[in-house]
């Protein structure tokens, strides 16, 4: 192999963690926006988070912890009054028929307690793997990559996937980053797609990452 060959193999295989170095030093604590004191409270509050903003969420949970604070209690929740407090979520009719049932397995099937696997979360009305891998990695303290639409935009206009599949770019993530880094990597791609990395109007200039990043759209500085 010629050595501008192996220096642009070399570089290829680099990047993603230059990626991950110069997000860290951006953000160096990248925590989860949503506010939750225990594992039931952010499960709640990232069913609530699809289609909806983590700021929205917030303003909402306070007041439904207050009447819902446990999985027994929300088990028994009337619909329409659960539907009332998360109205301003968008989609709340689903919402409420998915933390009701969501509610009802978790004390049926686990004893009051949010569970620590993949497969158990999953089996959970509402819970999804962006979801599971939520709670995996941010209060079980296990590798998980969650990819949510702002990961999947970031990580193809990087080009560390080509896919629109969520599950095949957490596969594609997981082969160019350590376990070690999934819950970190994921969190600040999430996040810098959310403040820099915009899907209509990506603010390029201010963009920790603009020399690694290949994106054809970028904006030129």
């Amino acid at each position: 192999m010629k050595k501008a060959t192996r220096m642009k193999a070399r570089s290829v295989l680099d990047r993603p963690a230059r990626i991950a170095t110069s997000l860290h030093h951006a953000m160096p604590v990248a925590r989860v926006e949503l506010t939750h004191r225990s594992p039931w409270e952010l499960l709640v509050a990232t069913i609530l988070s699809a289609q909806c903003t983590d700021q929205r969420v917030n303003q909402v949970t306070p007041s439904l912890f207050a009447q819902y604070l446990t999985p027994q209690v929300m088990a028994k929740a009337m619909p329409t009054e659960l539907e009332a407090l998360i109205r301003s979520t968008g989609f709340y009719k689903s919402k409420a028929k998915n933390l009701i049932g969501c509610a009802q397995v978790i004390t049926a099937q686990f004893k009051g307690q949010v569970p620590d696997t993949m497969e158990a979360l999953i089996s959970i009305p509402g819970v999804g793997r962006k979801t599971a891998n939520v709670l995996l990695g941010v209060v079980f303290g296990k590798p998980a990559l969650v990819v949510d639409t702002h990961v999947m935009r970031v990580a193809n206009r990087l080009a560390l996937s080509h896919s629109n599949d969520p599950e095949q770019i957490e596969r594609d993530l997981q082969s160019v980053y350590p376990q070690t880094q999934w819950t970190d990597v994921s969190q600040r791609l999430l996040l810098h797609g959310r403040y820099v990395c915009l899907a209509r109007k990506p603010r390029c200039l201010v963009c920790p990452i603009y020399t690694a990043c290949e994106w054809e759209g970028k904006l030129q500085k």
